[in-house]
């Protein structure tokens, strides 16, 4: 196991700053970089839009937790605090997938539960891997499928910017 999906979002602080901190410190396991986005908060905290993009990575050492903790460390690196639930951040780094991993254990569910209700992580991901494919209720269903049984208010939520994140700075 060692190729993963993982979506990345900041809205606190300097949020481009905490994204590319994500790119760095995986390093040279980032495979493929989205574009980043300018997306609608979702769950009904009130609070900023974020920044988003989704990251693919690979590095055979490392399976579903490895990725997991990475992204931990590197939201703690953040100074992340977690106060409310979908509130309010300076890095969230969430798992979409690991390879073709199904996992329902709590401190790690694979595929992510709701990748695929939220446009903020679909809709990058496509600008890396336009056939990506993506298990919803033991379906493998293509993710640009997925879009269209959004709603409107979710797509258009979500905004390409001209923010890039810089692989050659690590």
């Amino acid at each position: 196991m060692s190729r993963a999906v993982l979506s990345i979002g900041s809205n606190v602080g300097d949020s481009l700053a905490h994204l590319q901190s994500v790119l760095d410190g995986l390093g040279d396991a980032v495979v493929a970089v989205s574009p980043v986005y300018s997306t609608a908060p979702w769950g009904g905290v009130e609070q900023q839009d974020f920044l988003n993009a989704v990251l693919v990575v690979d590095d055979p050492a490392l399976d579903g937790y490895g990725w997991l903790r990475r992204g931990q460390e590197l939201e703690v690196a953040a100074d992340r605090v977690r106060i409310e639930r979908w509130g309010p951040r300076t890095l969230d780094v969430d798992v979409v997938t690991c390879d073709d991993v199904r996992s329902d254990d709590p401190e790690l569910t694979l595929p992510h539960p709701r990748a695929h209700e939220r446009a903020f992580v679909l809709i990058p991901w496509l600008d890396v891997e336009p056939d990506a494919v993506l298990p919803v209720d033991g379906t493998t269903t293509r993710v640009d499928a997925l879009l269209p049984l959004l709603g409107d208010e979710e797509r258009a939520g979500v905004h390409r910017t001209q923010l890039v994140l810089d692989r050659r700075s690590r």
